[in-house]
């Protein structure tokens, strides 16, 4: 087995178990954007929800999944370590997602508590696995996370684009029957699942130390006794999940609950085990972490009133290509991440080099900017519809493009600078606190998307097109706003950092 130093003292760019963390990441992304991309559309053609409460119930649904990833990151943390966290959590992800497979009306809810659980120990442990692979004060660590978050967006453009068309029988028609087209759409999220969690079984010996169970100086009957009630608790807890997530007055009152809680949980950290050099640094985090927020706020439209703006509002015409709207706007800004990630990686290592590299702050200042343009081109598609409502896809499809240089300069960011501000104990709880902000990112989007479909009720479906264009035009100026305020407050928090670029 490598010992850490000697996975840590690679040669060149990435450290060769990047890769294998890539894949098992990409297939496991697959799964959870070809589900995600399904949900708003599925509430509203097969449950026959209303949009308004489509929306509420997509946003209480993505909030669970981000605020899990944090219950799960302390887990990791205290008990499991990041691998028998991943592999648990994969394990759920697949039950989950044979039980959509099987009947995805009758089991909708069931088969969601089962995957909102599985994210919630999956997703945290693997990212901060990635941070592992670098010594402290490794310039090339953004870079790593780029391309990590490459795989992230491969298999984001895959499923994202897959799962929703063969839903819809816009894509194998001629092949899946209508009536099981769904069953099939959500069978695949299955498949694509157990091959991630193959590859991470494959591979994890490479790993070395990392990830290892935190108890193993216990006595290993105790060891497997903690576990084992871990692992009975999470599953005992499913059936309060289904109830909370199908039930947005509910969700109301847990994002009221977890979010204050966690902040006291690192309060409490912060004063009894860290010192004051150490406390900046997460002080800092919690900006960031504040700030990320009302990123994912906005960019989360995507799931909620743009999938619905682009069922209603978009032609199928993409640079001269017949293709599904849906799949467009689920996938686009996966396709720009692959193309424009490891270029953006690269670009920060050149900088550095150079020594003219921005700071985390300012990334995350233009990060707020960029979404700012994309959702203002948002806004001017509809000066160039059609009397019927219809607009451009391929103007729609910019604005993407212009979002996901802003993502590319907020998300793997975010991930390198939370291993980077938290001290080793802390790691996995932090990302999972990264995560739980991305949960009220959601819970808002769902909010956000729920005002703009109540005010477009009833409407034809030129005046729909316009009530949510103007609604985007809002969110671009909110968007604005906070990329100036931190640009503003960069030299403040790159105080607040130290030595941590």
């Amino acid at each position: 087995m490598e010992s850490l130093e000697q996975i840590q003292n690679f040669k060149g760019k990435y450290p060769r178990q990047l890769w294998y963390l890539f894949f098992s990441e990409m297939w496991e992304r697959f799964s959870f954007y070809g589900m995600r991309g399904m949900l708003a559309f599925f509430m509203v053609h097969e449950l026959m929800l209303d949009e308004k409460t489509a929306n509420l119930q997509y946003g209480a649904t993505q909030a669970f999944v981000y605020a899990f990833t944090f219950i799960g990151g302390l887990f990791a943390d205290k008990i499991l370590g990041y691998r028998k966290s991943l592999f648990w959590g994969g394990l759920l992800m697949i039950i989950g997602s044979i039980i959509l497979a099987i009947d995805p009306k009758e089991f909708f809810f069931l088969g969601i508590g089962f995957n909102i659980i599985g994210t919630g120990f999956f997703k945290p442990n693997i990212s901060t696995m990635v941070g592992n692979l670098y010594k402290e004060g490794d310039p090339r660590t953004d870079a790593g996370f780029s391309l990590f978050y490459a795989g992230v967006n491969l298999g984001a453009l895959l499923g994202g684009y897959l799962c929703i068309a063969i839903g819809k029988s816009e894509l194998f028609e001629n092949f899946i029957p209508k009536n099981l087209a769904w069953n099939v759409a959500f069978g695949l999220a299955s498949i694509v699942m157990i091959v991630s969690l193959l590859t991470f079984v494959r591979t994890q010996k490479s790993l070395g130390p990392i990830g290892l169970s935190p108890l193993m100086k216990l006595q290993a009957n105790k060891r497997k006794i903690i576990e084992v009630i871990t692992y009975v608790g999470s599953l005992a807890v499913i059936p309060l999940v289904i109830l909370l997530v199908s039930n947005p007055g509910y969700t109301d009152m847990f994002m009221y609950i977890i979010g204050p809680l966690a902040l006291i949980y690192f309060l409490v950290e912060m004063i009894v085990n860290y010192s004051w050099a150490e406390n900046k640094k997460l002080i800092a985090a919690m900006i960031f972490i504040i700030f990320s927020i009302f990123f994912w706020a906005f960019f989360e439209q995507s799931g909620g009133s743009l999938s619905f703006f682009a069922a209603d509002n978009l032609d199928k015409n993409l640079v001269g290509l017949e293709l599904d709207p849906n799949g467009v706007n689920n996938s686009a800004n996966s396709l720009f991440v692959i193309a424009f990630a490891a270029l953006l990686g690269i670009l920060w290592i050149w900088m550095n080099k150079k020594k003219v590299e921005p700071n985390t702050t300012v990334k995350f200042g233009l990060a707020f900017l960029f979404l700012a343009g994309g959702f203002y081109v948002f806004y001017y598609t509809k000066f160039f519809a059609s009397a019927e409502g219809i607009t451009s896809l391929n103007i729609f499809t910019l604005g993407w493009l212009v979002i996901t240089f802003g993502e590319l300069c907020l998300s793997p960011i975010g991930m390198s600078v939370m291993t980077k501000l938290s001290p080793q104990k802390l790691q996995a709880g932090m990302m999972g606190m990264w995560f739980l902000a991305s949960a009220y990112g959601q819970y808002f989007a769902g909010i956000l998307g729920a005002n703009i479909a109540e005010a477009s009720e009833n409407s034809t479906n030129l005046e729909k097109l316009n009530v949510y264009a103007d609604g985007y035009k809002q969110l671009a100026l909110y968007a604005l706003i906070a990329g100036v305020i931190l640009l503003l407050i960069s030299p403040l928090v790159k105080k607040l950092m130290g030595s941590v670029k």
